[in-house]
C-alpha cells in the first residue's frame, strides 16, 4: 500500500484585501481551505510561491499526509491541534474531515461551502474583510446532513493563524467593581486559554484579546456574544499559533436534529502594523457600523444623570424633582430614574418581575416626575431588569416555573434573585407587555437594562445559549416597537460588554465603580475594544461609594470627560465650588463631544504614573493627560506622540493658556514637555496642524 503525501489537484488561492489587512487561503475542492496568510496588507497580486505542502518536507515520526492549519480544522484525521468542531452521533462520526468544498464570492468576502460526506455534516464559513473598517468577520454554519441527532460539544466561530513572532497576549479579567484588569501572558509552546462559564459575558473574562508581535504589529479578536465563551491560542509545529474562539457549550446544549442548522456568533478580528492602537481603530469603526440609532444617526451623546448612588431605593418625589432642578441648572440633558420605582421595591429582596409603579412613593404614577423632567428640557429614562425575578414577588408566586431551575436541585440565589427562563415565549411576551406599557404611557426615551447575577441552574436541559438568544429577541422586539428609545447594557456594571449586545443597545455602563482612579484603567481597557461614545463614564460622589477614596471634582470630572459623560450623585449636596467645577466640565464636554466621539482614539503611557489618550485625527487632536499618583521624578517626563505628522507643525493650547507651536517631528521623537501636575490631575490639550 502507498500513502500519497500530497493532493495532485493544483490549488487556487483566495485573497481578501482591505486597506490595512490581507487574508489568503489555499483552496482545493476536496479539503478545507488552508490558511496561508493573515496579517498587515500585502501588495495586490502577491500570492504564495508554491502550495504549502510543497514547502514542508515530511519530518520524522510524522504522518505521510501533511495536515496544516485550515479554516476548519477537525480532529481524528491528522490534525492534532484545537479542533473547530467537537461532535458525534451516540459516539459515532466523531472524526471529521472535509471531503467537498466550493467557494462562493460575496461582497467583501467569500463563503466556503464544505461537506464531510462520511460524517454527514455540511459547513459554511462566511469570511468578510470590510474595507471600511479593516475587520475580518468569521462565522460558521453547521448542518446535520445525517439521519440521527448530532451532539455538538464545541463549534468554533473562527480559527485564525498568528505569525511566528507573535510573543505576548493581553486579555482582560476582573470582578464586579474592577472590570478590564489587564492580564499579560507570554505565548510559548504551552496552550493559552480563557473560558467563561457564568452565562453572560462576565466581569472576569472579556471575550477578546490583543496579541502583540516582536515587529510591533498587533492582532485583535473579539466574539460578538453575550454568553459563555472560549478562546485559546495554541502553538503549531511550524512555529505559528492557532487562535480559536467560540461559544462554550454545556453538555447536551446543542443537539441538531436531521436537517437542522446552527450558526455561531460572529468573530471579529483585525491586525495592524501600528500595534494595539491600530487594532482599536479597526474595532471602533466596526462597532459603529453594527449599531442602529434612532433616525439612523447618532445624536450628540447627552449629558446623563443617574439617580442610583444619589438615592438608591429611597425614592421621594419632591427630592427627585429637586434633583432634576439642580441637574438642569448645571446643564444635564438626560435624567434616568434607577431601581426602586416599582411596587414594594424598598431594597433588593423583593418585587423584581412586578413592573408596576409603587403607589406609596408615586401616588399619581411616574408621570409627574417624568413631566417635570421633560419640562426642564431633559430626556427621561427608566431602569429595568427584565430577565430577573425575586422569589418574593407576585410574578414568582403566580409562575414559579418561569424561573430557571433544575428538578430536584435547590434554587441558588444571588442578590436575592433568580433568573427568568428567556427561552419561553410566554416569558418574553410578559416582559414585552410590562415594559411596553410604561413606554407607551410615559415620555421615556431611554432604558437602563440591568442583569445583576450569574446564571447557574439553567434548566434541566442547559439553556445558556437560549437565554442569550431570548434576550436579544426581546430587545429587538422592543426596539422595533419603540424605535426612538435607546437602551443601555448594564450587568452589575461591566458584566455584559460585548459586540453582540451592542447591536441591540446604545451604551454600556462600564462599571459600578465610579472611583476616578479605578476608572482610569477600567476605561482604558474598555477603549481597546469599544468606541468612547458608548462608554458610560460618570462623575461619582466623594468619597467614592465603592472604594471610600476621596478625589477632587476637577479630577473626577476630567476622568469622565472622554466617554459618554454622566453624573451619579446627589447634586443638592455639592458645595458651590464643586457645582461650578462640574458645570464647567459639562460645558467643556458639550463643546468637545463631537470631536471626542467621531474620530480615532490613541492611548499611551508616559511613565511616572502618567497616561494619555488622544481623540481625533492627525490634523486636529484632543490630548487628555492623566496623572494618577504623585511624581517620583524631579522633572516631568516628556510625552511622545507617535501619531502626529512629523512633516507638519502643530499649534498647542491647554485650558485657555497661550498657544505655542511645535514641530511634529519633535513631538513624535522627543515629546511634549509636561508642566508640574498634582498626584490626581487631568490636563486637556488641543493640537491643530498648521
Amino acid at each position: 500500500m502507498t500513502f500519497p503525501r500530497a493532493i495532485a489537484v493544483p490549488p487556487e488561492f483566495v485573497t481578501l484585501h482591505s486597506p490595512a489587512c490581507t487574508a489568503i487561503w489555499e483552496v482545493r475542492p476536496d479539503e478545507a481551505p488552508l490558511w496561508r496568510y493573515w496579517g498587515p496588507r500585502l501588495p495586490d497580486g502577491v500570492v504564495p510561491p508554491a502550495p504549502l505542502r510543497d514547502t514542508r518536507p515530511e519530518p520524522s515520526f510524522s504522518l505521510h499526509f501533511d495536515q496544516p492549519l485550515s479554516i476548519f480544522p477537525t480532529m481524528g484525521m491528522g490534525w492534532f491541534g484545537q479542533s473547530a468542531l467537537v461532535a458525534s452521533r451516540a459516539g459515532q462520526d466523531w472524526a471529521q474531515a472535509i471531503t467537498a468544498m466550493r467557494v462562493e464570492k460575496i461582497a467583501d468576502g467569500v463563503i466556503f461551502h464544505m461537506a464531510d460526506n462520511v460524517a454527514r455534516i455540511a459547513v459554511a464559513i462566511t469570511a468578510r474583510l470590510d474595507p471600511a473598517t479593516d475587520t475580518l468577520t468569521l462565522s460558521t454554519t453547521l448542518t446535520n446532513a445525517g439521519d440521527d441527532v448530532l451532539e455538538v460539544g464545541f463549534l468554533a466561530s473562527g480559527n485564525l493563524p498568528l505569525p511566528v513572532d507573535a510573543d505576548r497576549v493581553r486579555s482582560y479579567g476582573g470582578r464586579h467593581n474592577s472590570e478590564f484588569v489587564a492580564i499579560d501572558d507570554a505565548l510559548t509552546r504551552s496552550q493559552w486559554r480563557r473560558e467563561n462559564r457564568r452565562g453572560l459575558t462576565s466581569h472576569d473574562c472579556f471575550p477578546g484579546a490583543i496579541v502583540s508581535c516582536a515587529d510591533g504589529a498587533a492582532y485583535g479578536a473579539q466574539l460578538a456574544w453575550s454568553g459563555n465563551h472560549i478562546q485559546s491560542i495554541e502553538w503549531l509545529d511550524d512555529g505559528r499559533h492557532q487562535w480559536t474562539m467560540g461559544e462554550a457549550l454545556a453538555p447536551g446544549e446543542m443537539r441538531l436534529a436531521p436537517g437542522q442548522s446552527v450558526t455561531t456568533p460572529e468573530l471579529l478580528a483585525t491586525c495592524s502594523a501600528d500595534g494595539a492602537n491600530g487594532v482599536s481603530w479597526a474595532f471602533h469603526r466596526a462597532i459603529r457600523t453594527r449599531m442602529t440609532w434612532p433616525d439612523g444617526v447618532m445624536k450628540p451623546r447627552p449629558v446623563h444623570l443617574n439617580t442610583w448612588e444619589g438615592f438608591y431605593f429611597d425614592h421621594d418625589l419632591d427630592a427627585l424633582k429637586e434633583l432634576a432642578d439642580a441637574a438642569a441648572r448645571v446643564g444635564i440633558e438626560r435624567y434616568v430614574l434607577d431601581d426602586g420605582w416599582f411596587k414594594g421595591r424598598d431594597d433588593d429582596t423583593s418585587s423584581l418581575g412586578d413592573w408596576v409603579v409603587d403607589a406609596r412613593k408615586y401616588p399619581d404614577g411616574l408621570m409627574p416626575l417624568a413631566r417635570h423632567v421633560v419640562d426642564l428640557g431633559m430626556e427621561f429614562g427608566l431602569w429595568v431588569e427584565p430577565e430577573m425575578i425575586n422569589p418574593d414577588s407576585d410574578l414568582y408566586r403566580a409562575y414559579p416555573d418561569w424561573a430557571l431551575h433544575i428538578a430536584g436541585r435547590p434554587l441558588l440565589g444571588a442578590r436575592n434573585q433568580l433568573v427568568l427562563d428567556m427561552s419561553l415565549p410566554q416569558v418574553r411576551d410578559y416582559l414585552f407587555d410590562a415594559v411596553a406599557q410604561h413606554l407607551r404611557e410615559l415620555p421615556i426615551s431611554y432604558l437602563k437594562w440591568d442583569h445583576n447575577r450569574d446564571l447557574t441552574h439553567a434548566g434541566n436541559r442547559a439553556k445558556f445559549r437560549a437565554q442569550v438568544l431570548g434576550t436579544y429577541e426581546l430587545m429587538a422586539r422592543l426596539r422595533a416597537a419603540f424605535p426612538d428609545v435607546e437602551i443601555e447594557s448594564c450587568a452589575g456594571g461591566g458584566g455584559r460588554i460585548d459586540t453582540g449586545v451592542i447591536a441591540h443597545t446604545h451604551r454600556f455602563w462600564t462599571s459600578d465603580c465610579i472611583d476616578a482612579i479605578s476608572r482610569v484603567s477600567i476605561q482604558r481597557g474598555f477603549l481597546q475594544f469599544m468606541p468612547p461614545e458608548v462608554m458610560g463614564s460618570h462623575v461619582g460622589a466623594c468619597p467614592a461609594h465603592s472604594t471610600g477614596r476621596m478625589q477632587s471634582m476637577p479630577f473626577r470630572a476630567g476622568v469622565a470627560l472622554p466617554g459618554h459623560f454622566g453624573v451619579e450623585l446627589d447634586l443638592r449636596k455639592l458645595t458651590q465650588t464643586e457645582t461650578d467645577d462640574l458645570a464647567a466640565t459639562i460645558a467643556r464636554y458639550k463643546a468637545l463631544r463631537d470631536r471626542l466621539h467621531h474620530g480615532r482614539v490613541w492611548q499611551g503611557e508616559a511613565g511616572d504614573s502618567v497616561v494619555w489618550q488622544a481623540h481625533g485625527d492627525e490634523d486636529q487632536l484632543l490630548l487628555i493627560v492623566t496623572r494618577t499618583a504623585p511624581t517620583t521624578m524631579r522633572h516631568q517626563p516628556h510625552l511622545r506622540l507617535d501619531m502626529v505628522d512629523p512633516a507638519r507643525r502643530y499649534r498647542l493650547t491647554r485650558d485657555g493658556t497661550a498657544a505655542v507651536d511645535m514641530d511634529g517631528a519633535w513631538l513624535a521623537r522627543m515629546g511634549l514637555p509636561l508642566p508640574p501636575m498634582k498626584g490626581e490631575e487631568v490636563l486637556v490639550y488641543e493640537l491643530s496642524a498648521r
